[in-house]
């Protein structure tokens, strides 16, 4: 698998997301539940113009892992239950664009970081993933994902 790796600044983006320390054998089974607290938050209680065709997100803090799980919204509101404002960061990232098979994104990852160390960029830990909407034919969708650089 190719990956094209780009440096670029990237701006704050605002999120609704539900956040936990987990561990990476059990994180495969905690995030889809994150995912829809979330999602029902958005769709039966959230303040008008909060969503607006965001996509989903998830964000790791370090390699416990120390995630958030949500999606991009509008701006800032009040926490409700576990769901809490938070922010993608700002700032120079190391970015590339998953397009295989979702079982594979832990190799563009790899690419990524790779690539960084390799080109001389220092990488803070702390990365993400925007995962894009689905083609209504095939159902496969891409993922964008960011590593902090230094």
């Amino acid at each position: 698998m190719t990956v094209h790796v780009t440096v670029r600044t990237v701006e704050p983006v605002p999120t609704a997301v539900v956040a936990a320390a987990t561990s990476w054998a059990d994180f495969p089974t905690v995030w889809g539940p994150m995912l829809d607290q979330v999602w029902a938050f958005l769709r039966g209680g959230a303040p008008d113009g909060l969503y607006k065709d965001g996509h989903n997100v998830m964000f790791y803090k370090d390699d416990v892992p120390n995630v958030e799980i949500g999606v991009q919204v509008n701006g800032p509101f009040a926490p409700v239950g576990l769901v809490v404002p938070s922010v993608l960061p700002g700032g120079p990232v190391a970015t590339a664009t998953h397009v295989g098979p979702i079982g594979e994104i832990g190799e563009t990852h790899d690419a990524v970081r790779d690539w960084s160390n390799a080109n001389g960029h220092r990488l803070t830990g702390v990365r993400w993933e925007v995962y894009g909407d689905p083609d209504r034919t095939t159902g496969h969708f891409d993922v964008d994902v960011f590593w902090a650089l230094a």
